[in-house]
């Protein structure tokens, strides 16, 4: 993802990719998808490395964001810097583009990266932070669905 940007952005698009992503020491992402409640709409994942901008990416220009279908139990994302990040997923299954909730309780199912799921609200960058390394990196995230 990265890599292509540069190669706009520099004019350096008569290079082959695959030389310009050996001279980055590039990290994968393999998402684990786990629990999601049926093959209906869109799950949609959020990364981000800014505390600020966690959970909805919104406003983040760096953020990635990327939409597939509920059946598919896991993403790779190839191409990011090595770092912190926070991941966010739900699962839009009327293909809205949002969470819907009634009475402020989600009626579709979300995960995130930590270990730690708040009673009330999504968690904080810091409590759903984790590092990705050069190489491949693998998370797992359970949906959990409240109505």
């Amino acid at each position: 993802m990265r890599v292509t940007s540069a190669v706009c952005k520099f004019g350096l698009a008569s290079l082959p990719l695959a030389l310009l992503a050996s001279h980055s020491p590039g990290a994968e992402l393999n998402v684990n998808i786990d629990r999601v409640r049926n093959d209906r709409g869109l799950l949609r994942l959020c990364l981000t490395q800014k505390p600020r901008h966690f959970p909805t990416c919104s406003g983040d220009p760096d953020a990635i964001r990327i939409s597939v279908p509920a059946s598919q139990a896991s993403v790779q994302i190839h191409g990011l810097s090595p770092g912190s990040y926070a991941l966010a997923i739900i699962h839009d299954e009327n293909r809205n583009g949002r969470l819907d909730s009634i009475l402020s309780v989600p009626k579709e199912g979300f995960g995130f990266s930590g270990e730690h799921m708040p009673v009330f609200g999504p968690p904080s960058f810091d409590q759903a932070v984790f590092l990705v390394e050069p190489g491949l990196a693998t998370r797992l995230v359970r949906m959990r669905y409240l109505l």
